[in-house]
């Protein structure tokens, strides 16, 4: 496999797990919300990313959450199911699962809290590679992992049987630029790429699109992508432009959250639109600070989302 073998582009939400109020997986707004996605013209969909909150859900759970996005979908848009695990062993069997209930592909991170070597980062990726059968994402998030994937490493991982794409989510924007130059012939690469900068990197080096947390931004997101496709860049810049003040309103450069933690302002901000988010679970805390909501509110309004 590689990048021609997924026909995977655009924009891609990384979907929030909804929960309720008592901390259960809501399925029905699951279901929900993956209708909304759709509706919305997003171009795939990532399910147990790090904005579904995988690290809370026990396996039943994160089984159920992929079981039941997957069927809501319907294959309207490609599925990707994040399998990210502490074991090569337990990454594999999500990755298995997620197979048998028809996802389109999987995700890995590196190994979270291990500070995994270079060698030990490419280990964990081998051992997946030889026992999955999907296209695979790996996913370069410092944030979440404390390492990141360098671009040796990436380069022998982009070279694996099974391996189609490459997410990169650092600050290290020449990380980024590295990727995009050395590797997006070989693979697909999702990166923060809808800014201003993003476009001239698309056009002159090329990238394939963005997995972001959420997708609130999906009214920008969408038509900057398509209006690329369709070589209509005047109309990309603006949505651009519109896309990059609403990441500066909210996000940190280092993927952080201006308001709460990422999965909390973002469930925070659904809520006031409107959209089927759901809760935090433990130990993330829902943003309730007064103040802080109505700034969010304010920004969304701002940006045009809230009418």
């Amino acid at each position: 496999m590689d990048r021609n073998s997924v026909a995977w582009r655009g924009y891609f939400p990384a979907a929030p797990t909804p929960f309720t109020d008592e901390g259960a997986v809501d399925c029905d707004a699951i279901r929900k919300l993956m209708d909304h996605y759709v509706q919305a013209g997003v171009h795939g969909v990532l399910v147990n990313g790090s904005a579904g909150e995988w690290w809370s859900q026990s396996d039943a759970e994160r089984r159920l959450v992929a079981r039941t996005a997957i069927e809501a979908i319907g294959g309207r848009i490609p599925v990707i199911v994040g399998c990210t695990a502490f074991t090569a062993r337990e990454a594999i069997a999500f990755a298995q699962h997620a197979r048998v209930e028809g996802a389109d592909g999987v995700l890995f991170t590196p190994p979270p809290y291990a500070h995994p070597t270079q060698a030990e980062i490419l280990h964990h990726y081998e051992l997946i590679d030889a026992e999955v059968d999907l296209p695979m994402v790996a996913y370069n998030w410092p944030r979440g992992t404390a390492v990141e994937i360098e671009l040796e490493t990436a380069t022998r991982i982009a070279d694996l049987e099974h391996v189609v794409a490459l997410k990169c989510s650092t600050d290290n924007t020449d990380l980024v630029l590295d990727y995009v130059e050395h590797l997006a012939d070989k693979v697909r690469i999702f990166a923060a790429l809808i800014s201003p900068r993003g476009l001239a990197i698309l056009r002159s080096l090329g990238g394939d699109g963005y997995i972001d947390g959420g997708g609130i931004g999906a009214p920008f997101a969408v038509p900057y992508f398509e209006n690329i496709w369709a070589g209509n860049f005047d109309a990309a810049a603006v949505h651009a432009a519109e896309w990059a003040s609403l990441t500066r309103g909210w996000i940190e450069p280092d993927f952080g959250g201006r308001f709460a933690s990422p999965s909390a302002q973002l469930k925070a901000a659904m809520r006031i639109l409107g959209q089927p988010g759901g809760s935090v679970r433990q130990p993330l805390l829902p943003l309730t600070d007064p103040a802080k909501l109505t700034e969010l509110e304010k920004l969304l309004r701002e940006q045009g989302l809230l009418q």
